[in-house]
């Protein structure tokens, strides 16, 4: 690296299942990098196999920051991530090593690039109260409720937009202020003068992904991800509305041990629930104007992800 230049983060981003890891670990090979994971569930401990976290001989390969930071019971933010990132990046640099970014964790990765408003932490007991709410009402009812007390929020949402409809109405009822007037103040960037190179690995056959995704999560119910998702449903401070439990893959299976789905119902919904996520992985990086796409199933990848990364590093 040129000291000269302002300093770079790399990023490795992509939706799941795209061979970010292996592509990392290759990186490895011939640089000094460190790893700062950008995964909203990798964070948990106990939360091994779902999450595709890397094994044992990965860590001890190259450095992996943010895993197993955070306890299930326990949320983390996009704001949180964003300071954490934005420390280790620039302990890592220096170090004398060079940092790299590496998940599919679109939110965290613009709180860390653009900087985020800041919002009220995750409330668990508000979280689970909606839920039930929206079982009993249906989302479309409490997207009524968020227009009447926060207009301009709930004009951006669709009906059935859960996640973002659970997220504002959380704010309002536990701050007593709507999500538009969080957002009213200008967010402030974490890493000022730093430069951003951003390597998008996209599919060019999206059933080739899918595929990929269900393999992958077969092989993770192959390997006791249901057994991991026992023992987290046999603690008594957990429950569906936490977003660890909400992950993709386990909140299926904790619903199958709950009796509301068979095993293979679980499976078939986590692999469709997945796939939606990949989509907005993917439309999510699609819609950056500075990205250099890498299709994720051609052999050829690696190699043309370190060509992107050894013309940045060496300049």
């Amino acid at each position: 690296m040129n000291s000269n230049h302002p300093p770079l983060l790399i990023c490795l981003a992509g939706p799941t299942a795209s061979g970010k890891s292996a592509a990392s670990m290759a990186l490895a090979q011939r640089w000094p990098i460190e790893l700062i994971v950008m995964d909203s569930a990798t964070i948990y401990r106990g939360m091994d196999i779902g999450t595709a976290k890397p094994s044992a001989q990965e860590q001890a390969q190259v450095p992996h920051h943010l895993l197993d930071i955070r306890d299930p019971a326990q949320s983390y933010s996009a704001a949180e991530f964003a300071r954490d990132a934005a420390a280790l990046a620039q302990d890592i640099r220096r170090r004398g090593r060079i940092p790299i970014l590496c998940g599919g964790t679109m939110l965290y990765y613009k709180a860390l690039r653009e900087g985020l408003n800041e919002l009220p932490g995750a409330d668990p007991a508000i979280r689970q109260a909606l839920d039930e709410e929206a079982r009993a009402r249906g989302w479309p009812a409490l997207h009524a409720e968020l227009a009447r007390v926060d207009p301009a929020t709930a004009a951006r949402l669709a009906p059935n937009d859960s996640q973002r409809l659970q997220r504002a109405l959380e704010i309002w009822r536990g701050s007593g202020r709507v999500m538009s007037d969080w957002l009213a103040r200008p967010p402030q960037p974490v890493l000022p003068g730093w430069q951003f190179l951003t390597i998008s690995l996209e599919p060019s056959d999206r059933a080739a992904l899918h595929e990929r995704i269900a393999q992958r999560y077969q092989s993770m119910i192959n390997a006791g991800l249901l057994d991991e998702v026992r023992a987290l449903r046999a603690r008594a401070d957990l429950h569906p509305g936490l977003p660890s439990i909400r992950c993709v893959g386990y909140r299926q299976l904790w619903d199958h041990l709950d009796g509301r789905a068979s095993l293979d119902q679980a499976i078939t919904q986590a692999i469709a629930a997945t796939r939606q996520l990949a989509k907005r992985q993917i439309t999510w990086l699609r819609s950056l104007p500075q990205r250099v796409s890498v299709d994720c199933l051609s052999d050829q990848a690696v190699p043309e992800i370190t060509r992107h990364c050894a013309r940045a590093l060496d300049a």
